[in-house]
């Protein structure tokens, strides 16, 4: 018999048998009033827990929808925009800024490290600029930007939005757009809220809502905020037919994430993420982003001497666990695995055996459970 498959990628993650059973219930229509009152309780979960003082979108899309619904109703052609990249999805906002005729600037990062907040108000001052993007985690490095410290210093400029990249970060890493100074929000149903592919969500500040007022029409018609702010705010109202089981699937992920409560939430993160990390080192691995800025989300481990790309990811497919590859220089020298959402210490401790038996299949001399060992070690010192 075959090894269960655990999905340990960087999204989509492993999805819970009663969000799994959401949907899968009878579809109805969209303006079924039952329908209409779980999509606006969602909506309204979504601001709330996430301290949105102006409206959150949930739409049938992907999060590269959202990064594009994010500009466009901040920006026209012609407007100044600043990115803050610390990687490969950072750096997405460049080809995006480029299509729609935007002024760039760009401050990167070293792969594995991130920009500072002192270094975005050296830019500031230097430049006037209509908005900011930060990607707060990208999975390329797994690397977590300081989106409180950077909100502080945009918000230092009245005339400048400050959008941020949540795809894998909200609800597994801390985010609140009140304290952390934050117009624009987005994520995925996929990452760290433990749903399937499927839904783009958005949060946009009143900031925001007022700057979309100042703007001429966008030509997009699908990622207008006025084709779908209607809806957001009466949810039996129509533009384009909802993902029925899809919002049923998200405001189950949302309940649960009600029910643990978002501080234990990040808590289990962090700990899950620590024992993760002390398990990757203690079996050869180093990880590439520095210390002092990693994520909770995902780690990025470099591979020791020996080991091959493309035979450790096999092997351990064979052993029942899919882990992604690099990104970009780091293609082919390190995997990319994930450690948010709803996965528990159960999954977590079953990768890291199966990461073992790939070590000791394709390592000579390795020795057998150093990880595990680590992993449970860093668990139980609390």
């Amino acid at each position: 018999m075959k090894n269960r498959k655990l999905l340990m990628i960087p999204g989509p993650t492993p999805v819970l048998r009663e969000i799994q059973d959401e949907m899968g219930r009878e579809t109805v229509a969209f303006g079924d009033s039952h329908f209409v009152a779980d999509f606006q309780q969602l909506i309204d979960d979504l601001k709330e827990l996430w301290s949105c003082d102006g409206m959150a979108f949930v739409v049938a899309a992907s999060g590269t929808f959202a990064m594009e619904m994010a500009v466009v109703n901040n920006l026209k052609q012609g407007d100044r925009l600043l990115i803050v990249s610390n990687g490969f999805f950072g750096d997405r906002f460049i080809e995006i800024a480029k299509k729609k005729g935007y002024e760039f600037d760009v401050i990167s990062a070293p792969w594995g490290k991130v920009v500072s907040p002192e270094e975005v108000q050296a830019q500031l001052e230097n430049r006037e600029y209509d908005a900011v993007t930060v990607t707060h985690v990208d999975t390329s490095t797994g690397a977590v930007a300081p989106i409180r410290e950077i909100g502080k210093v945009v918000n230092k400029y009245p005339d400048t939005l400050y959008i941020v990249d949540g795809v894998c970060s909200v609800a597994g890493e801390p985010v609140d757009m009140t304290k952390d100074h934050i117009d624009v929000l987005f994520s995925g149903s996929q990452k760290a809220f433990g749903v399937a592919p499927g839904l783009a969500l958005l949060w946009a500040g009143k900031k925001s809502l007022a700057r979309r007022e100042t703007l001429p029409d966008v030509i997009e018609y699908y990622a207008d905020y006025k084709k779908w702010a209607p809806v957001m705010d009466d949810t039996k109202k129509y533009f384009a037919t909802p993902a029925v089981n899809m919002t049923w699937a998200m405001k189950k992920s949302v309940d649960i994430i009600k029910a643990e409560g978002l501080e234990n939430r990040y808590e289990r993160h962090k700990r899950n993420a620590q024992a993760m990390r002390a398990a990757l080192e203690a079996m050869g691995f180093t990880l590439l982003a520095d210390p002092s800025c990693r994520a909770v989300t995902l780690s990025n481990p470099i591979y020791p001497k020996g080991v091959e790309d493309l035979a450790f990811r096999s092997e351990l497919e064979r052993q029942g666990v899919q882990v992604a590859g690099g990104l970009g220089a780091y293609a082919g020298k390190m995997f990319r695995i994930g450690h948010m959402g709803n996965v528990d210490e159960h999954e977590l401790a079953a990768t890291v055996c199966a990461i073992e038996k790939t070590m000791h299949k394709l390592l000579p001399g390795y020795e057998l459970g150093k990880g595990i060992t680590a992993f449970l070690k860093s668990l139980c010192t609390e």
